[in-house]
């Protein structure tokens, strides 16, 4: 399930431009992409914590903020290198995730706060397979379907 959600993910990015304007108050394709890039790492982050028995929380703020989105897209060398570098990061995450967490590892409560438009949706500790599921079900198919809305000129 997540590995088809980052390859859905993928095959609409690679179908919009960087030029397209979004409605105002939106993402354009470059900061979608790094938005997720940096949900990934987070996401990479936590687990590879999880399984190194170590403290951690989950918190996508930074996720959101413009400076860094905007280094981010930067760093990775535009949208071509956002889809790759995510391209990569799904293979790691699925390759970290996969049959090797145990349920004691996916069951680990992580203290999570996760925001979305400036609003407050979680501030409470999650399990690590809800964090893995939320981001396989719901956050990739939202941004896909932002993707797919700046393609249609939405």
């Amino acid at each position: 399930m997540l590995r088809d959600a980052y390859q859905t993910l993928l095959d609409a990015a690679a179908t919009v431009g960087s030029d397209r304007v979004p409605p105002p108050g939106e993402w354009n394709a470059d900061q979608i992409l790094a938005h997720v890039s940096i949900i990934n790492a987070a996401t990479i982050a936590t687990v590879a914590s999880v399984t190194a028995g170590a403290i951690t929380t989950y918190d996508n703020r930074l996720s959101q903020d413009t400076w860094t989105l905007n280094n981010t897209i930067a760093l990775a060398g535009g949208n071509k290198g956002l889809q790759d570098r995510i391209r990569h990061q799904s293979d790691a995450l699925c390759a970290l995730v996969g049959p090797t967490l145990s349920e004691e590892e996916l069951n680990t409560l992580i203290p999570a706060r996760l925001l979305s438009n400036d609003e407050l949706l979680v501030d409470r500790p999650m399990p690590l397979r809800d964090i893995i599921n939320g981001l396989a079900e719901s956050e990739l198919p939202g941004h896909t379907q932002q993707l797919q809305s700046l393609r249609r000129g939405h």
